[in-house]
């Protein structure tokens, strides 16, 4: 067996278990009887802008891969307004702030056809190592950089890679977050729990299962006809529960020709079905705040 340096869990005693398991945890439930206008079903579609973002988290200088990210920008987010346009649905784009500073008439781009812009790290960066000072300055620049070239300040916040520290539910709760989509212990949203404690902060969440980086993000990736059963199959059941269809997407990777009909064609099968709300993750999760639980 590899020695990875970590002392195992079995070791620990039941207080540090204990405190590992609760930093961040689901609470109450706040899935609501009923959406919003009485819907059966509310759509609130996710794209993560990671662009360059991923190549240089990673502190690579790759022509190559800082192009991937461009194809992104290039060609996958104007398809992907497109095919929104084409629906009137509204989504939340999660934008890490050197994305939209590499590529500013982007964010402005979105919020005037009617888009959310959520937070998602200041360069993709990972937290193992880093201060509580230093998080709390990066999350507060990338709000303050995304405010101002959008125009609007975010209210949401998606973790790079899903990565919470410590110390990032208390930094969200003190700049006034009203939502976190990073996390997968429901399928329906509740309310954050910090060291036990209630935070008042509404997770919206992000299942492994509805994000495309999961299927497409391998060495082994699916098809684009596996991939959008998946999608579909999710979202018939969601329909039949009367719940929160919240599927993540990430234009450099459902961007291409051959995959971005995906989008399309769920879409197409949500406007089928009778009461469906497409609602931003904002709007799921004031609805949810105020009418859940």
């Amino acid at each position: 067996m590899t020695d990875t340096g970590v002392e195992p869990a079995w070791r620990w005693p039941e207080d540090q278990w204990r405190a590992a398991v609760n930093t961040v945890r689901a609470g109450r439930s706040l899935r609501p009887k009923k959406w919003k206008g009485g819907a059966r079903l509310a759509v609130a579609l996710a794209f993560e802008l990671d662009h360059e973002t991923l190549e240089l988290a990673r502190g690579g200088t790759s022509p190559s891969g800082f192009a991937l990210g461009q194809y992104g920008a290039r060609q996958g987010v104007p398809r992907l307004l497109r095919i929104l346009r084409k629906h009137a649905v509204p989504a939340t784009f999660f934008v890490p702030a050197v994305s939209a500073l590499l590529h500013p008439d982007e964010s402005r781009a979105l919020v005037s056809a009617g888009h959310e812009i959520g937070l998602h790290s200041w360069c993709h960066e990972g937290l193992e190592g880093m201060d509580q000072e230093a998080e709390r300055n990066l999350i507060a620049g990338a709000r303050h950089a995304l405010e101002k070239l959008a125009g609007v300040a975010p209210v949401g916040y998606r973790a790079a890679s899903a990565d919470f520290s410590a110390h990032t539910l208390s930094i969200l709760r003190d700049l006034g977050i009203l939502y976190d989509a990073s996390f997968a212990a429901d399928d329906d949203p509740y309310e954050l729990l910090g060291a036990g404690e209630a935070s008042g902060i509404v997770e919206v969440p992000c299942h492994p299962v509805r994000n495309d980086a999961t299927h497409f993000g391998g060495a082994s990736p699916l098809s684009p006809d596996a991939v959008f059963e998946i999608y579909r199959r999710e979202l018939e059941a969601t329909y039949d529960e009367g719940g929160l269809f919240a599927p993540t997407f990430h234009p450099h990777l459902v961007g291409p020709r051959s995959r971005i009909w995906i989008v399309d064609e769920l879409l197409k099968i949500a406007r089928t079905l009778p009461g469906v709300w497409f609602a931003t993750h904002t709007d799921v999760a004031l609805w949810a705040k105020a009418k859940g639980g």
